[in-house]
């Protein structure tokens, strides 16, 4: 699979970052339109040859870095499936609370019972759980935990499966409302 030096530049451009018409731009640097560059990309990735030098460079990398599909739906799955409960809990404790009569003088303590928030102890989570977790800080309010997004990192799962489309499909015919308005109209002026 012989490549011409302007596809190879083409392909290396274009493993960058995905962007035909960038890619396009570079490996032919007189052209300066981009919608020029973005139909001649797009032409160029049709190209059997420059599709299999492609698909053989992506195999490579992921050999090399070791990055395959699973482990980024796996990364993907930690985070879309973490539970807030796997970093905080709601506890009941006990308290006590002075207690005066009927004048305002104090006669004793109460006990009392409350709910609080205990953040659960680093060492005690899952590396699951770790993995989701986009950053920890002392906040105004106390320890704050902000996890990664857990409907992007979802949605992505999604779309890999296949739930998702982002087709829209549309029935009936083009004059399906004129045709009913018309027949209302037709029965009124009888």
């Amino acid at each position: 699979m012989k490549l011409t030096p302007k596809q190879k530049i083409f392909v290396d451009e274009y493993l960058i970052d995905l962007n035909a018409t960038r890619a396009y731009k570079v490996a032919y640097p007189k052209i300066k339109n981009d919608e020029t560059a973005a139909a001649a990309g797009a032409r160029l990735l049709r190209n059997v040859k420059v599709e299999g030098y492609i698909e053989q460079r992506m195999k490579d990398r992921e050999k090399r870095t070791e990055i395959t599909q699973d482990k980024v739906l796996k990364e993907l799955a930690k985070i879309g499936f973490a539970k807030g409960t796997d970093f905080a809990k709601v506890i009941l404790k006990q308290g006590a609370r002075i207690k005066f009569d009927t004048e305002g003088k104090e006669i004793g303590l109460e006990p009392y019972e409350y709910q609080t928030v205990e953040i659960v102890n680093s060492e005690e989570l899952t590396e699951d759980s770790k993995s989701a977790i986009a950053g920890i800080k002392q906040g105004a309010n106390g320890i704050e935990i902000k996890l990664n997004d857990k409907v992007k990192a979802l949605e992505l799962i999604g779309r890999h499966l296949g739930m998702f489309s982002d087709k829209l499909e549309l029935s009936g015919g083009i004059n399906t409302n004129s045709d009913k308005l018309d027949k209302i109209l037709e029965q009124l002026n009888e």
